[in-house]
């Protein structure tokens, strides 16, 4: 599967499909539908210092084309993470996998992303600053450049892991908000995290989300991920991870093309179990029908 590989900065991947944050559980779970070491790697769920419940219910809604989820990080906290549910993993998986650090302040994420670069099996800290689901932390230091400055710069003095910071698309320009991190010691990034929107009952007239507002997510935001990170891509030099919409090998070489050196599938898992794994499958066929001889070859390919 050479021709497969990509590479995020000095950590090589067999492969550039990866289950996204908050789709895969702790990946474990679905260990059940296939061999998990197919995977170019897991992004762990959302993890925080202390356990959190989430949001109350109804706290996710189907709509057009993608769905609409107000989970609200519900995670069982760093030390369950580590001491629980990573042993249960890596007997399922011989791969390292990328942690997904959140908090509601710098301290949290700070205490969190510590604990993360201790464990061997961790290659990576997806630093994630654009979670639309809660109330404190976030999206809220992901729309501030000055916020993503200063946490970045916290994070590289203290961890030894590269660190890839999650950004939203909730902002005016993207591209402002990724220079910054690029500026102030990001080794990477991933884009993007859900839309913010909202479903009504039309018989009530109540938002069916209990929170309102909820990250929308799913196909129907893949032209706007594409367009961010081909954005993205012509203003840093560190590599991109790609999320929003992708359901196929097509989609896996769009973004690639566009300048992503990995993609991240979300929605998908939760359509179909085994998402990754057909995708991953589908991907050399793909490949030998569009003359493609490597998919190193074809990352930013639509910027030349």
């Amino acid at each position: 599967m050479n021709n497969l590989e990509v590479e995020l900065g000095v950590w090589k991947l067999e492969n550039p499909v990866i289950p996204a944050s908050g789709t895969f559980g702790f990946g474990h779970e679905f260990a059940q539908w296939f061999d998990l070491n197919i995977l170019g790697s897991i992004s762990l769920k959302g993890t925080t210092l202390e356990p959190r419940f989430g949001n109350p219910t109804p706290r996710v809604a189907e709509c057009s084309s993608g769905m609409l989820n107000s989970i609200g990080l519900q995670n069982p906290g760093v030390e369950a993470v580590i001491n629980q549910e990573l042993p249960k993993l890596f007997r399922c998986f011989n791969k390292k996998v990328i942690a997904n650090v959140a908090g509601n302040s710098i301290e949290e994420y700070l205490k969190v992303a510590s604990m993360f670069d201790k464990v061997p099996q961790v290659a990576v800290l997806e630093v994630n600053l654009s979670c639309p689901n809660v109330k404190i932390g976030g999206m809220s230091f992901g729309v501030s450049v000055d916020s993503v400055r200063n946490i970045c710069f916290a994070l590289k003095k203290i961890v030894n892991k590269p660190i890839f910071v999650k950004l939203s698309p909730n902002v005016t320009n993207i591209s402002d908000i990724a220079v910054a991190a690029e500026d102030s010691g990001a080794d990477g990034l991933v884009l993007i995290n859900c839309l913010l929107g909202c479903a009504i009952n039309p018989i009530s007239g109540k938002f069916v989300v209990s929170t309102k507002f909820a990250g929308f997510s799913g196909p129907a935001i893949k032209p706007v991920a594409l367009r961010m990170v081909a954005e993205v891509y012509s203003k840093v030099k560190i590599p991109i991870i790609g999320v929003g919409g992708i359901t196929c090998a097509d989609d896996v070489i769009e973004f690639l093309s566009a300048g992503a050196s990995a993609v991240e599938v979300g929605t998908q898992n939760l359509v179909d179990p085994r998402a990754c794994f057909n995708i991953i499958k589908e991907i050399p066929n793909k490949m030998k029908n569009y003359g493609i001889k490597t998919l190193r070859s074809i990352i930013g390919r639509s910027h030349s």
